[in-house]
């Protein structure tokens, strides 16, 4: 059967759309598919400032049922900020934690004790030698039972007379999150002599030992 040339280039375009429609709903399926499997996997995440980073992110990679850490900014307005923006103190954010976690394996509370016992709770200003609001801890909620078990964590800490001074913490709802650089992320196992020199030397160390002793200690 013959086809007019007209005919043909009807038919090349008909079939050009068919298969850019095809590709368009193969990656729709693709997309749905890895959402769902996000969704699927039941995690939860949990945010927490604590001064600097790097001493952070030790005492969480340990924790059976944590799925993985990333260590970023959040609690500011500027987006997608660099170290060096966030460490000057112009940003707004604070030097931050993302913890993806299991529920079944662990639970915000537990998530929570091991927060308190690696910061200076009495210390809105910084946290150790590292001052400035990008360095204040902070806990960062997700949803409604995360605020109330923070803020009765809190409330629990301040009643144990363990510090002789407030504890002044903010708890506030979570924002978006900003990974830092890949240099920072397991600072610690990719330059582990700067990282132990660093930490002794702010007094974290120090700090910890003193209030929760030296089984505590996270590094």
């Amino acid at each position: 059967m013959s086809v007019n040339p007209e005919g043909k280039k009807q038919m090349k375009k008909f079939m050009f759309l068919a298969a850019m429609l095809a590709v368009l709903f193969i990656g729709a399926q693709v997309r749905a598919g890895e959402s769902g499997s996000r969704q699927d996997t039941g995690f939860e995440t949990a945010t927490f400032a604590g001064g600097c980073f790097w001493c952070i992110q030790p005492p969480f990679d340990k924790l059976g049922g944590v799925v993985s850490t990333t260590v970023g900014f959040t609690g500011g307005k500027e987006k997608d900020p660099t170290y060096e923006q966030v460490s000057s103190g112009t940003t707004g954010h604070a030097e931050s934690i993302e913890i993806i976690y299991d529920p079944k394996k662990i639970i915000y509370d537990e998530l929570l004790q091991v927060f308190w016992m690696n910061i200076d709770p009495t210390d809105s200003g910084g946290q150790f030698v590292d001052r400035g609001k990008q360095y204040r801890p902070a806990i960062f909620y997700h949803n409604e039972a995360q605020k109330e078990a923070a803020e009765a964590s809190k409330k629990k800490l301040q009643e144990s007379g363990r510090f002789d001074k407030p504890i002044v913490v903010e708890i506030v709802e979570a924002t978006e999150f900003y990974p830092a650089e890949d240099y920072h992320q397991k600072f610690y196992q990719k330059s582990p002599v700067r990282y132990k020199s660093y930490r002794w030397g702010s007094g974290r160390d120090q700090f910890i030992e003193k209030y929760w002793g030296e089984a505590a200690l996270s590094h």
